[in-house]
């Protein structure tokens, strides 16, 4: 693909994303950053056995891409004031996500990759399970909707 192509492709993919996130819900927002940081992980799987300086660097950014989801994104996100002993055991997992994917980049570990990968898939179905519906259930609207976790969102 041109350069040229690959940066309409990449304007075209921000816009998606940016019109996603102005009419999203809390709710989808978190799904939105579980989708952002397992597309940013299988991307530098990819590009993890080429051996391409080119590769190697994108690898790097993409692991990047993902170490910023979790920490600007589900992390920052949750409300440790409400989310007791969830928020905090979510905020250590979270932590980890990140020294294992650190260290995927600097050991070239697939195998690091594909854990944090799968914890993450595992933490998003669950988290897809809950219906924003649900919240009313307990006394809460939707407009504050997993504050128990993720009250910043």
């Amino acid at each position: 693909m041109s350069q040229v192509a690959q940066k309409a492709l990449n304007s075209y993919s921000k816009a998606n994303v940016d019109a996603g996130v102005a009419g999203a819900s809390p709710h989808r927002l978190i799904v939105m950053l579980f989708d952002g940081a397992l597309a940013a992980i299988t991307k530098a799987k990819a590009h993890m056995s080429s051996r391409e300086v080119n590769d190697i660097a994108e690898k790097g950014r993409c692991i990047s891409k993902a170490v910023a989801i979790i920490e600007d994104g589900l992390m920052a996100s949750l409300n440790m004031e409400v989310g007791g002993d969830l928020a905090q055991n979510l905020r250590s997992l979270y932590e980890y996500f990140v020294y294992r994917l650190v260290n995927a980049n600097l050991e070239n570990n697939i195998d690091a990759l594909n854990e944090v990968s799968e914890r993450l898939m595992e933490l998003r179905d669950a988290w897809v399970s809950i219906t924003p519906a649900q919240s009313t259930q307990h006394g809460r609207d939707n407009s504050t909707f997993g504050a128990g976790s993720y009250g910043h969102v």
